[in-house]
């Protein structure tokens, strides 16, 4: 900055920001210095070329000040600094050859966490990226010249910032290659301290000659990304035009980011099925508090930007004939309490305009469900009681047959529904509830088409031509039921996305698309199936979840597609299924 500015004259002649396009907010650390928060330059420099816009969040580990700071950002920049205190990794600090800094500590590890917890995209330079592999349960060579094997080279040279000082090889399958374009790159290099065990969930993507690690990510899982050189001093003052490409990477990212959480935004958001409600007699849990047990609480719907869940009172099978129903009912005014006690955060939602009229108050809604019709006790009345309890919809059944059908796992006893099935269905339709057939038969799933007049809904299923699983849905499945105007909500459950091994938003989103490939983009939505078994690499939780938006977006779906997706086929379904009533 140099010269002087009119006052009078400076910003006449700008646009109004409505007709501008808004570049993404990012958040930087800063360093801690008498009692000052600062930071160089290049960082700031670095992030306005890429076309972000760079704020820097003052030192303090005051966690309610940080998160509103957090909430309000589209990505986060660690910067480099002080040593890093060897507790925080488990091995004593050797003091004489380390200089930390207890505040800095405290702050950027609560401010990844805030982050991380945000799933904001996230970018390490030098300490940031030790913090990065710290924080997530990796470790670190305390320094270089005393304790790394063989002989390292000279990674703490304090010259020649803007300038390349020794290369780095970058590995072909990692998210730097496609951003260099080539597989070897000269860096600069002010570190004395370097990753030693890596975090699990991150792997190595480049490294130098001596072998010591040099960049660390979490794609395609987390949009975390960490280097150990300083590309700011290199695009800022030496304008590198590799370094260039990398915050032009990060500020992609944030883009996206930013595009999701608009999205979340304007649309009412919906995941159809959660067990949260099993945990109850386990665990003391309060939905209003953030919970190392819970996958879904208000917290974390918070952080995820998701409006509504269905969460679900699920019987097992073998729950004792005659009490299964008390049981349910038990589950769902636990539930209720929960609603009531944390009013002023959630509410109870019968309908879709309820649910938005809560998101309207910023509020979230919760609506209630049934996992396996078991819980009815072969009684009709029952369907009743649980209509006015609020029940929207009830899965038929479980893992095993039950009075009401056959289910996908176990022996066949009904070749279908059986008698009392058919009651029951007919019964769903005159009161307007939902009827599931996530875990029954194909034979049970085609006698349900059959009986119903109104659609029906697989809350959480998937592709079995992707995953070969009685639980998910044929291709002929899924056109029947898109036939019929019904909808599948795919189901995060690795058993139910792969063939094996763990499943990420990958393969969900993989799902999803194969069934709008087979029936069309209004026969899908999502049923995370959290608490239940569910959760997979990058989406474990309902703060993940946001990560599911910016896959499809990263895939090119229109916002229209999504808002389908994430809640309008479901809403389509429900209300044709409630205006039936009789």
């Amino acid at each position: 900055m140099s010269g002087i500015i009119d006052f009078n004259t400076i910003r006449l002649g700008i646009e109004p920001l409505s007709q501008q396009e808004k570049n993404p907010l990012i958040g930087i650390s800063v360093n801690i210095d008498a009692q000052t928060s600062r930071l160089h330059e290049a960082y700031i420099h670095s992030i306005l070329d890429a076309g972000g816009i760079p704020i820097l969040i003052p030192a303090m580990d005051d966690e309610a000040a940080l998160q509103e700071i957090v909430e309000n950002l589209d990505g986060l920049l660690l910067s480099g600094g002080a040593d890093i205190d060897g507790r925080y990794f488990n091995e004593p600090t050797l003091e004489e050859l380390t200089e930390i800094d207890p505040e800095r500590d405290r702050y950027d590890f609560l401010l990844l966490r805030i982050a991380s917890d945000y799933q904001l995209p996230i970018l390490g330079i030098c300490r940031g990226m030790q913090v990065i592999n710290v924080a997530f349960g990796g470790g670190l060579w305390q320094d270089i010249p005393s304790q790394f094997p063989g002989s390292p080279l000279n990674h703490s040279v304090l010259t020649q910032k803007e300038q390349p000082v020794h290369p780095v090889k970058i590995e072909k399958d990692s998210v730097l290659f496609p951003i260099f374009g080539k597989e070897e790159i000269g860096v600069n290099s002010r570190h004395h301290q370097a990753v030693k065990k890596i975090a699990d969930g991150f792997k190595v993507s480049a490294t130098s000659m001596d072998g010591v690690v040099e960049a660390i990510e979490a794609y395609p899982h987390r949009r975390i990304l960490g280097v150990q050189w300083h590309p700011e001093n290199m695009a800022a003052e030496g304008k590198n035009k590799e370094m260039k490409q990398l915050f032009n990477h990060f500020i992609n990212e944030a883009n996206l980011f930013k595009k999701a959480k608009q999205f979340h935004d304007k649309y009412l958001t919906v995941d159809s099925h959660c067990d949260t409600p099993m945990l109850f007699a386990e665990h003391r849990i309060n939905i209003g508090k953030r919970d190392a047990v819970a996958q879904v609480d208000l917290i974390k719907m918070h952080e995820g930007k998701l409006d509504a869940a269905f969460v679900v009172a699920y019987l097992p099978q073998n729950y004792p004939q005659g009490k299964a129903g008390e049981y349910a009912k038990k589950l769902l005014l636990t539930m209720q309490k929960q609603i009531e006690v944390n009013g002023q955060y959630v509410g109870q939602a019968c309908n879709f305009n309820e649910a938005e009229e809560l998101k309207n108050q910023g509020r979230k809604a919760l609506f209630l469900g049934i996992e396996n019709g078991h819980a009815l006790d072969g009684n009709l009345d029952n369907l009743v009681v649980f209509k006015k309890m609020g029940v929207v919809y009830l899965t038929l059944c479980h893992n095993g047959a039950n009075d009401l059908c056959d289910s996908a796992v176990g022996k066949p006893i009904h070749q279908g529904l059986s008698a009392l099935g058919k009651q029951v269905v007919a019964q769903m339709n005159r009161l307007g509830m939902a009827i599931d057939i996530s875990h029954a038969s194909e034979d049970s799933f085609y006698a349900v088409l059959q009986s119903s007049s109104s659609p029906i809904l697989a809350s959480h299923s998937s592709a079995r031509a992707l995953c070969n699983h009685p639980r998910n849905l044929t291709d002929e499945q899924i056109k029947a039921l898109a036939s019929t105007g019904g909808v599948i909500q795919v189901c995060l459950y690795s058993h139910f996305l792969v063939n094996g091994g763990k499943a990420s938003v990958i393969d969900a989103v993989n799902h999803i698309e194969h069934i709008i490939q087979v029936g069309g983009i209004d026969c899908v939505g999502i049923g995370s199936d959290f608490d239940g078994g569910g959760g997979i690499e990058g989406c474990n939780g309902a703060n993940e979840l946001i990560n599911i938006t910016v896959e499809l977006l990263r895939r090119g779906y229109e916002e229209k597609e999504i808002a389908a997706i994430w809640g309008g086929n479901l809403r389509r379904v429900i209300n044709k299924i409630q205006q039936t009533v009789n």
